[in-house]
């Protein structure tokens, strides 16, 4: 169930995930949509429900009033993973996050 607001807003991310099949690999995606608590990825690849991925999110420096984009390290699990026009939708809740300055 989802509680918290969601942002129509496309931001630039690098996802990491463990795929029991091949290994680990690691996409350059783009959000759809973020809240609070998770976040809505658009992607070309299946990622299981309840799996754990690792990702960062870059914050544009003008968008968060900083002098170089923020980049925000977070660890999450798959909730949801549907296919919709094509492309696969994933949505992850946020277990834990960092901010860097880079």
């Amino acid at each position: 169930m989802q509680g918290a607001a969601r942002f129509p807003i496309k931001l630039p991310v690098a996802l990491k995930t463990a795929d029991t099949g091949s290994g680990v690999w690691e996409k350059s995606i783009e959000t759809e949509n973020i809240s609070a608590n998770g976040v809505l990825f658009r992607m070309d690849a299946d990622v299981p429900v309840g799996s754990a991925v690792d990702f960062t999110i870059s914050l544009p420096a003008d968008v968060v009033g900083a002098k170089a984009d923020v980049q925000v390290d977070c660890r999450g699990r798959v909730v949801r993973s549907f296919e919709d026009g094509g492309r696969r939708g994933v949505g992850v809740v946020i277990d834990e996050y960092r901010f860097e300055r880079r």
